[in-house]
């Protein structure tokens, strides 16, 4: 249990089904309510939640030891997330779970992109098979054929 626990995959796929949850409890409780409300909302319960990880464990003292390069790029970052969240929950006020959430998901895509570009990572053929057949399949999935 504890190499699971240590492994990348399993914490990528644990993503993975609580971004699925996400989405589905989100749809629900955005009806009826105004997307931005929405987003404030459960970026409150985040923040708790975030915080009442880090107090538990006893990290706290690590919020000093951030570099300043560091939280440049974790506040960019949050932004970021903000804003990808206002989005995601306008687009699920507007349209099916089912066909924003592959549409949302072509962010695996722009990292690739992203991460290849920017960042000096490389991705074999089959990797970028794998990047073009997700790009591929949420256009089919938001298309709705």
């Amino acid at each position: 249990m504890s190499h699971l626990l240590q492994s990348w995959r399993f914490w990528a796929l644990a993503a993975a089904g609580f971004a699925a949850l996400t989405a589905i409890l989100a749809k629900v409780g955005v009806t009826g309510v105004q997307s931005d409300v929405a987003t404030f909302v459960r970026t409150l319960v985040i923040v708790a939640f975030a915080g009442a990880i880090v107090v538990g464990s006893g990290q706290t003292g690590g919020l000093v030891q951030i570099s300043g390069r560091s939280l440049v790029f974790l506040v960019l970052s949050g932004l970021a997330t903000g804003a990808s969240w206002l989005c995601y929950f306008r687009a699920l006020s507007l349209g099916d779970a089912a066909r924003v959430a592959p549409l949302d998901k072509l962010s695996v895509v722009l990292v690739a992109l992203l991460g290849t570009s920017l960042l000096g990572e490389t991705l074999s053929l089959a990797a970028w098979a794998g990047v073009a057949l997700i790009a591929a399949g949420a256009a089919l999935v938001a298309s709705g054929w």
